[in-house]
């Protein structure tokens, strides 16, 4: 295969990704749908919004088996399969008049094969490009974003013109269309043996393991980095969830000038997705997750302690969003640098429980403390932890090669120590 040919598939693979992603995060446009379902069946609204919740969690337990259905079946079908079954899920919520119906439809089936093209289609773009795998990750993260973000207007303008049951039948057929189109674009990387790094000529080269799940799991490593991600993803999740209430009650704006912080959580989380993932390439990862961990503590002590007026309300509500967005963007990369590519999107999956997880225990934080102000409290304090953990985490030992067969052979180890 000539160079350009290479480059030229890698392209579509890339459009293919993006235009997959695209469609996929469009799941987030879900609040747009609380108050017009409350509206027309006359259903209370925190039963409404519960519907995001189940589709949140059922998209992040896919995750755990969606690498052994690409094993069995090809990353082309599935993610043409999951395509269809996210748009069938909603299109069938067109006709879901009972609330049983919407989370199953909306929720089981909509967030399960949304998780599933997720998964998959990131950890491959990830593996034909293993030298960029932020920048990359930032690229197909942020489609997905970006994908929430135009839909919000798509999604609104629908609703207000032919009505919400309507617009889950046209979403359907869109999302299948372009998750299916994406399918076809791109193609399954083949992973190689895990490479050598350079050493010198008295040292072996690093053997650089991949990692089964089983492997994976027993390792600290990995509970640590879920450790992380669940507080990443805890503190972003619950702020989307909830920032038009806070900027009201704890901002006191009116509910107009609050409302305009949702599509500022949109714009700053895209940006944290392409800035941070192409900044993870050119510096340490886990240094930069550290960073961001301060920050997201910073900004929901402030949300805590601070008297908000409006510039300290949005700027807190900016770098948590910008954080999150990039935490999610940086930590398949990580996962990779740790554990491999062979088996990323397995090992991936696990680790990425703790984004189920986190949409989870925000609102039972708050349930159980009582109110916005504790929970952040407590946000700020775990992500603190995490903070720290971070910084002092390091990626398993790897061994050299002909250390293996000749103990008595002078070593180093992954940080670089004579052995």
């Amino acid at each position: 295969m000539s160079v350009g040919t290479k480059a030229n598939n890698r392209f579509l693979i890339v459009l293919g990704t993006i235009i997959m992603q695209m469609g996929l995060g469009t799941i987030y446009t879900w609040s747009l749908f609380n108050q017009p379902l409350v509206t027309k069946y006359g259903w209370e609204l925190g039963s409404v919004s519960t519907t995001f919740s189940i589709t949140s969690f059922a998209l992040a337990f896919a995750t755990l088996f969606a690498g052994k259905l690409q094993d069995k079946i090809g990353l082309r079908r599935l993610t043409a399969v999951a395509g269809v079954m996210l748009g069938l899920g909603l299109m069938y919520s067109s006709h879901a008049t009972t609330l049983p119906m919407l989370y199953l439809l909306a929720g089981v089936v909509a967030g399960y094969a949304d998780g599933t093209a997720y998964i998959t289609s990131l950890s491959n773009l990830i593996k034909w490009f293993p030298n960029r795998k932020g920048l990359i990750s930032g690229v197909s993260v942020g489609a997905y974003g970006t994908g929430s973000l135009i839909f919000k207007y798509v999604n609104a303008h629908l609703i207000g013109s032919v009505g919400v049951s309507r617009t889950f039948l046209y979403w359907g057929m869109i999302v299948m269309a372009m998750v299916v189109i994406g399918s076809l674009l791109v193609r399954e990387a083949s992973v190689a043996p895990a490479g050598t790094a350079k050493a010198s000529s008295l040292l072996a080269p690093l053997e650089k393991k991949d990692y089964t799940v089983g492997e994976m799991l027993r390792t600290k490593q990995a509970y640590l980095l879920f450790t992380i991600f669940f507080t990443a993803c805890m503190s972003g999740l619950y702020l989307i969830g909830i920032v038009k209430d806070i900027g009201v009650k704890l901002a006191g704006l009116d509910v107009q000038t609050a409302a305009n912080a949702v599509a500022m959580i949109a714009i700053f989380n895209t940006a944290g997705r392409l800035i941070l993932g192409a900044l993870s390439d050119k510096m340490s990862r886990l240094k930069l997750i550290g960073f961001t961990m301060a920050i997201t503590a910073v900004a929901a002590l402030t949300l805590s302690f601070a008297k908000l007026n409006f510039g300290l309300f949005f700027a807190s509500v900016a770098a948590i969003a910008f954080c999150f967005g990039g935490n999610i963007t940086v930590f398949p990369a990580i996962v990779s640098d740790f554990f491999g590519l062979k088996n990323h999107n397995k090992n991936y999956g696990i680790v990425y429980q703790g984004f189920g997880l986190g949409a989870l225990s925000g609102s039972i934080i708050a349930a159980f403390l009582g109110g916005f102000k504790p929970t952040f409290i407590t946000i700020g304090a775990l992500c603190l932890i995490s903070c720290l953990i971070a910084v002092m985490l390091k990626p398993p030992v790897q061994v050299r090669k002909e250390r293996k067969r000749n103990p008595e052979m002078p070593g180093r180890t992954a940080y670089g120590k004579i052995s």
